[in-house]
Protein backbone atom coordinates (compact mmCIF):
# COMPACT_ATOMS: atom_id res chain seq x y z
CA UNK A 1 0.00 0.00 0.00
CA UNK A 2 1.35 3.42 -0.95
CA UNK A 3 1.88 6.08 1.71
CA UNK A 4 1.01 9.61 0.56
CA UNK A 5 1.78 12.91 2.30
CA UNK A 6 -0.73 15.69 1.59
CA UNK A 7 0.54 19.24 2.21
CA UNK A 8 -1.77 22.27 2.17
CA UNK A 9 -2.25 25.19 4.52
CA UNK A 10 -6.05 24.96 4.23
CA UNK A 11 -7.42 22.23 6.50
CA UNK A 12 -10.56 21.64 4.38
CA UNK A 13 -8.41 21.04 1.28
CA UNK A 14 -6.23 18.59 3.19
CA UNK A 15 -9.30 16.69 4.36
CA UNK A 16 -10.85 16.59 0.88
CA UNK A 17 -7.70 15.24 -0.79
CA UNK A 18 -7.14 12.84 2.09
CA UNK A 19 -10.66 11.44 1.68
CA UNK A 20 -10.15 11.02 -2.09
CA UNK A 21 -6.93 9.08 -1.54
CA UNK A 22 -8.18 6.95 1.34
CA UNK A 23 -11.18 5.92 -0.78
CA UNK A 24 -8.59 4.87 -3.39
CA UNK A 25 -6.96 2.58 -0.85
CA UNK A 26 -3.95 4.72 0.06
CA UNK A 27 -2.50 5.46 3.49
CA UNK A 28 -2.45 9.23 3.97
CA UNK A 29 -0.59 11.52 6.34
CA UNK A 30 -1.00 15.28 6.31
CA UNK A 31 0.94 18.49 6.95
CA UNK A 32 -0.36 22.05 7.12
CA UNK A 33 2.92 23.71 6.08
CA UNK A 34 6.08 23.08 4.12
CA UNK A 35 8.14 23.03 7.33
CA UNK A 36 5.83 20.42 8.86
CA UNK A 37 6.08 18.37 5.66
CA UNK A 38 9.90 18.42 5.78
CA UNK A 39 9.79 17.28 9.39
CA UNK A 40 7.45 14.39 8.55
CA UNK A 41 9.52 13.36 5.52
CA UNK A 42 12.66 13.26 7.72
CA UNK A 43 10.89 10.78 10.01
CA UNK A 44 9.22 8.62 7.34
CA UNK A 45 9.64 9.00 3.59
CA UNK A 46 6.29 8.86 1.80
CA UNK A 47 5.90 7.20 -1.60
CA UNK A 48 4.25 10.33 -3.04
CA UNK A 49 3.73 13.93 -1.93
CA UNK A 50 0.68 15.98 -2.96
CA UNK A 51 1.37 19.66 -2.26
CA UNK A 52 -0.31 22.99 -2.78
CA UNK A 53 2.00 25.52 -4.39
CA UNK A 54 0.58 28.58 -2.63
CA UNK A 55 1.31 28.43 1.10
CA UNK A 56 2.61 31.03 3.55
CA UNK A 57 6.19 30.87 4.83
CA UNK A 58 7.31 28.07 2.48
CA UNK A 59 5.65 27.65 -0.91
CA UNK A 60 5.07 24.25 -2.43
CA UNK A 61 7.76 25.02 -5.01
CA UNK A 62 10.27 25.82 -2.27
CA UNK A 63 9.31 22.55 -0.57
CA UNK A 64 9.83 20.76 -3.88
CA UNK A 65 13.28 22.35 -4.39
CA UNK A 66 14.39 21.34 -0.89
CA UNK A 67 13.21 17.76 -1.38
CA UNK A 68 14.85 17.46 -4.82
CA UNK A 69 18.21 18.77 -3.48
CA UNK A 70 18.33 16.07 -0.79
CA UNK A 71 19.58 12.72 -2.17
CA UNK A 72 17.41 10.86 0.37
CA UNK A 73 14.19 12.52 -0.87
CA UNK A 74 15.03 13.48 -4.46
CA UNK A 75 13.18 10.51 -5.94
CA UNK A 76 9.85 11.10 -4.18
CA UNK A 77 7.29 12.04 -6.86
CA UNK A 78 5.55 15.35 -6.17
CA UNK A 79 2.05 16.17 -7.38
CA UNK A 80 1.13 19.85 -7.33
CA UNK A 81 -2.53 20.53 -6.59
CA UNK A 82 -3.09 24.27 -6.79
CA UNK A 83 -5.34 27.08 -7.94
CA UNK A 84 -2.57 28.46 -10.16
CA UNK A 85 -3.64 27.40 -13.64
CA UNK A 86 -1.43 29.49 -15.92
CA UNK A 87 0.74 27.52 -18.33
CA UNK A 88 3.83 29.46 -17.24
CA UNK A 89 3.26 28.28 -13.64
CA UNK A 90 2.94 24.68 -14.82
CA UNK A 91 6.19 24.88 -16.80
CA UNK A 92 8.05 26.45 -13.88
CA UNK A 93 6.73 23.82 -11.47
CA UNK A 94 7.82 21.03 -13.81
CA UNK A 95 11.32 22.53 -13.98
CA UNK A 96 11.41 22.49 -10.17
CA UNK A 97 10.66 18.77 -10.10
CA UNK A 98 6.87 18.54 -9.97
CA UNK A 99 5.81 15.29 -11.67
CA UNK A 100 2.08 16.05 -12.14
CA UNK A 101 0.30 19.41 -12.05
CA UNK A 102 -3.39 19.43 -11.05
CA UNK A 103 -5.57 22.53 -10.90
CA UNK A 104 -8.06 22.88 -8.02
CA UNK A 105 -10.74 21.89 -7.70
CA UNK A 106 -9.75 18.42 -8.85
CA UNK A 107 -11.88 15.31 -8.75
CA UNK A 108 -11.19 12.07 -6.92
CA UNK A 109 -10.63 10.42 -10.28
CA UNK A 110 -8.01 13.01 -11.29
CA UNK A 111 -6.20 12.64 -7.96
CA UNK A 112 -6.12 8.83 -8.11
CA UNK A 113 -5.02 8.94 -11.75
CA UNK A 114 -2.18 11.32 -10.86
CA UNK A 115 -0.97 9.08 -8.03
CA UNK A 116 -1.16 5.99 -10.21
CA UNK A 117 0.80 7.74 -12.97
CA UNK A 118 3.76 8.43 -10.65
CA UNK A 119 3.75 5.08 -8.85
CA UNK A 120 3.25 2.73 -11.80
Amino acid sequence: MKNILVVDDIQSEVQLIKSYLEKGGYTVTTALSGAEALEQVSQQCPDVIVADLVMPEMSGLELCRKLKKNPETAEIPIIACTTKDRQVDQKWATKQGVAVYLVKPCTQEQMIEAVESVTA
